[in-house]
This record gives C-alpha cells, structure tokens and sequence, in this order.
C-alpha cells in the first residue's frame, strides 16, 4: 500500500528522544515507520499517533544487522511507497569506562550500534532516495555534545559520535546530485532515562562530581521536526540543542 503523505523512519523509535521526534512529526503530517529492537514499546507509540489521527507502522530491527536493515526498508517502502525522512537516532552509550580497561567487545558493541548501524541505515536510505519518484529525502543523524568535546572515560562513544560528523558531511556532499541533503543534531542532556544519572552528578574534566541541567525532550522533538520539514533546498546542517546552563562552552 502506498500513501501520498510524506514518510519518516525512525530508529530507537520505543522511547527518549526517539518517540518524541515520532510524535512530533506524526503531528507535522508523516506518516512515520518506527523501529527498535522490541516490538511492544512500538507498538504503544504507533497506538498513540493512530489515536491522534495519524498513520503509523511499527517494525522491529537490529540496526547492527545489514539483513535486519534491508528488510526494514524493504517493509517500509512496500507499506508507503518512498522514503522522505530518515533520523538515525538508535545509540548505546558505554558508561564510564577507563582507557586501559575498555573490553574489545564493549568497543565492538558502541561501535556496531553508534556507527555502523548509522552507516547501514544511511546506505539503504540512500538508495531508496535515489531511485525513487520524485526524488530526493533528508537524513537526520543524532549526533551529541560528544561530537565535539569528550566527556572523561567515554572513548567509545565519543569516537563514534565524531565519527557522525563525517558520515554527516560525507552524506550532505554525495547526495547533492539527487536532491538527497543530510543534517545533523547534537543534543545536550535532554530530559531521558538515559540522562537521569545527570541530577546525580556525573564525572567533570577536573575530577569534581557535579549535577547537570537537562532540557525538555519535547524542545529536540520539535527541534527535528523543523529540520524534517524543511524543503530539499534548504538544509540545517548542523543544530546543538542543549540545556543552557549544562558544562560544554567556556571551561565548564
């Protein structure tokens, strides 16, 4: 079945920043193709935008699995026809692990999610963008504070979130002859479960234990649905949303 709405695919879609950009541009007028790795929590987002009045598809996948991701696309395009919007938003963080301690596995694993399930995404976006009629989509990736400045003991996740920044620009150059552009959003502690050890306290570069302001997750939602709808001729290439007050410009 096809629709003559505008499409949005999501990934780590269940929940945090994910749902609320699902809900925000389901609100815009996407239909929206959610996914993550367990259906239920899908399922209940799909659930709330049907009951907003708008269209929703709940797909599972492993975004580290290039089978997963193809057949991810493949049910996408066979429900609605195109693809106008991709937010590369699935992501695992590694804690707070010491250089000289990290595991192999541990870095495999940031890697796999933070960078290569990016890659494969973009890669099958790509060419659905490409080939379709009319042509041309956008590709948002959620990058982080941490694509410009580490925090202490996060090598992983810093290298793969500097890494977003090239696929970004990479993107934004290779797909200029077919009207593909690609941007990027760096977010500073919204308002998650991910960021709830922030009101804690949390390591700073000089060795102190401070606590964090966060912002409200619903400011990055509308923040990418902005970029979502914008026309192919115009482009935000890089956005950081953050909490005003949190330690990233100056020296902390």
């Amino acid at each position: 079945m096809s629709t003559n709405q505008r499409v949005a695919l999501v990934t780590g879609a269940g929940s945090g920043i994910g749902k609320a950009s699902s809900l925000a541009l389901a609100a815009q007028g996407f239909s929206v193709v959610l996914t993550g790795r367990q259906i239920d929590p899908l399922n209940a987002v799909a659930r709330e935008i049907e009951a907003q009045g708008g269209t929703a598809l709940a797909v599972t996948c492993d975004v580290t699995s290039a089978a997963s991701v193809d057949q991810l696309f493949a049910e996408t395009v066979a429900r609605f026809g195109r693809l106008d919007v991709l937010f590369n938003n699935a992501g695992r963080n590694a804690g707070s692990t010491p250089l000289d301690e990290y595991d192999v596995d541990l870095w495999n694993a940031v890697v796999a999610t933070n960078l290569t399930g990016v890659f494969l995404c973009t890669r099958a976006a790509f060419r659905q963008m490409k080939t379709q009629t009319p042509q041309g989509g956008r590709i948002i990736n959620n990058g982080s504070i941490s694509a410009y400045s580490p925090r202490p003991n996060s090598l992983a996740y810093t290298a793969t979130k500097h890494a977003i920044s090239g696929i970004t620009k990479s993107v934004a150059l290779d797909g200029r002859p077919y009207d593909i552009v690609c941007s990027q959003i760096d977010i500073g502690n919204a308002v998650t479960g991910l960021t709830e050890r922030m009101t804690r306290g949390v390591l700073q570069a000089d060795g102190s234990l401070a606590a964090e302001d966060r912002l409200d997750v619903e400011h990055v939602a509308q923040a990418v649905a902005h970029m979502a709808g914008l026309p192919l001729g115009a482009n935000i290439l890089n956005m950081t949303i953050m909490a005003s007050k949190m330690p990233f410009v100056g020296r902390g």
